[in-house]
């Protein structure tokens, strides 16, 4: 690409165009931030050097001197994540990632929050960035739910008392249900469920309570249910159950122009 004058930020009502990439489909939104740094983006022709730029739908944006493909409707997926892989994009250590696994059948995809290495269980995961971060936004409200099992013997009434929220190492945790389905002889299952849903967060507040966790598996996001999808499988979200639960969220992004 020439050399050309760079492209300061703009002030004009919008999104960001690093989002805006990501958006599309091209990377995810870091990546955008690189191939901003490195100028490899332009709009209106002009090489831009801040990735807080300001654009909108009128906006001419190349990468490499191509134009941005259109961004594509919204869409959301079930997928039964097994343990053994990251919810990342990448890993330093080489481990395996959620993403590799879903990229032949989804392509770029980022989820609805995480689920740890060794979690299994529902991971929502969409083609919409800012679409993952509306419903993973504590203020949705929407539970998670998650069926664990312990080593050792819960005490109902400590199980009770997390339903008041637990303070751990100085860490506040708000209000989480747990129950106990089975006392077995060294291991319990419990249905726990919570709305925070901060890093390993039944772990942490199962360990508080004596319990080391040996497997959690998530059942429920909001409404979503985990159901019978087998482990590895991708079931995509209907349109038109989509548009009951998000309302103006969903349409907001486009999704009724699907079908």
């Amino acid at each position: 690409m020439a050399a050309q004058r760079p492209h300061s930020a703009v002030s004009r009502p919008g999104e960001r165009i690093a989002k805006r990439i990501a958006r599309a489909g091209l990377c995810s939104r870091r990546d955008a931030e690189r191939l901003i740094a490195a100028g490899r983006v332009a709009l209106g022709g002009r090489v831009v050097t801040d990735p807080a730029t300001t654009v909108d739908g009128a906006s001419a944006i190349t990468v490499d001197g191509d134009p941005l493909p259109v961004p594509a409707p919204a869409r959301l997926w079930r997928y039964h994540k097994p343990a053994g892989l990251i919810t990342s994009h990448r890993d330093p250590q080489g481990r395996p990632t959620v993403f590799e696994k879903v990229a032949d059948r989804l392509g770029h995809v980022v989820s609805v929050g995480r689920l740890d290495f060794n979690s299994e269980g529902l991971l929502l995961l969409t083609n919409d960035g800012a679409l993952a971060r509306e419903l993973e936004h504590p203020a949705k409200g929407w539970r998670r739910r998650y069926r664990v099992r312990v080593r050792g013997a819960p005490e109902e009434g400590a199980l009770a008392a997390l339903a008041r929220g637990v303070t751990v190492d100085g860490v506040r945790y708000g209000p989480i249900e747990a129950r106990l389905d089975r006392q077995m002889r060294q291991n319990a299952w419990l249905t726990v469920s919570l709305a925070e849903g901060r890093y390993r967060e039944v772990r942490i507040v199962l360990a508080h309570l004596g319990l080391t966790v040996s497997r959690l598996i998530r059942t429920a996001y909001g409404p979503f249910q985990l159901g019978n999808l087998p482990r590895g499988g991708i079931d995509e979200i209907a349109p038109r159950v989509l548009r009951e639960q998000l309302g103006a969220a969903w349409e907001a992004r486009g999704a009724h122009r699907r079908r």
